[in-house]
């Protein structure tokens, strides 16, 4: 730590001036600076004659500004969320084919890319991913807004290739969850036979699965009134009983999501190292 000299003192016309006695009638106080050493996060010290005042330079431990909020990072980009962009690209081509086709060639396509029990036991893989190009309801739907802001906001904590990881995880696992006791159902005589081509496609799996797993990289003030609604408005479709199976699987998607926390926030802080370093 270096230091400047001690304040020159010079005698006046009111006297001599002793040393070591402060505030004598006459004595001349020298500007003095201290520059204090490296390391310690102040920087320079400056008293400026006595009873002027102090003024200090804060240095590298200076509490940063906080950046402006920047809503529009809440929509994806190619460069920043390049998987979440891909996809809604494809989901918007999807959509106006839905929108503008033929009626017929439509419902043609959303047969073959149904998850229901008979295609699962022929084309697992294929209907489990075609099943994930179509938005069911269009991109008016509340699960395409979700989808951008949900996907968005979870890709720019973990990457691309984790947050697809989590979509196809709820997405896969609820379907399966839904679709296999239907089988299993029709083969003990409960259900007819048609039930094995129930009609079933959309990204609600993998998008509910998705806010399960961004709920637990949030804040306790905002990731449990989300977890609460999202769960409230999933329970109350249920009881409305319109779509039950589907229902369901929106509420096993969710609890998937839920239950990726520990893997999540991992992810997140690996993700973070990575981007820290690069």
């Amino acid at each position: 730590m270096g230091r400047a000299a001690s304040p020159d003192v010079t005698p006046s016309a009111a006297g001599p001036v002793l040393d070591g006695i402060p505030r004598q009638a006459g004595a001349v106080s020298a500007p003095v600076e201290e520059q204090v050493g490296p390391g310690n996060g102040i920087g320079t010290v400056r008293a400026v004659g006595p009873g002027i005042g102090i003024t200090v330079e804060t240095g590298a431990e200076a509490p940063r500004r906080r950046s402006a909020p920047r809503p529009w990072r809440l929509l994806p980009t190619l460069k920043g969320t390049p998987f979440t962009f891909s996809y809604a690209t494809v989901l918007v081509v999807t959509s106006v084919v839905a929108e503008y086709a033929d009626p017929a060639l439509v419902r043609a396509l959303h047969q073959g890319s149904s998850t229901d029990v008979a295609h699962l036991l022929h084309d697992p893989v294929l209907v489990l991913v075609a099943s994930a190009l179509w938005i069911a309801g269009g991109v008016g739907s509340p699960y395409a807004v979700g989808f951008l802001v949900v996907l968005t906001a979870l890709e720019r904590r973990i990457g691309g290739w984790r947050t697809a990881a989590v979509f196809l995880l709820g997405h896969v696992l609820a379907t399966l969850a839904t679709e296999v006791p239907v089988g299993f159902a029709v083969l003990g005589g409960h259900l007819p036979d048609s039930s094995l081509h129930r009609l079933d496609y959309g990204i609600s799996f993998g998008v509910a699965a998705s806010v399960g797993a961004l709920a637990g990289l949030l804040t306790p003030w905002l990731r449990w009134p989300i977890v609460l609604a999202v769960g409230g408005m999933l329970v109350d479709d249920l009881i409305a009983f319109t779509n039950p199976m589907t229902n369901w699987g929106h509420l096993m998607s969710l609890a998937i999501g839920i239950a990726t926390w520990p893997v999540v926030r991992r992810w997140r802080d690996e993700h973070a190292a990575t981007t820290d370093t690069a």
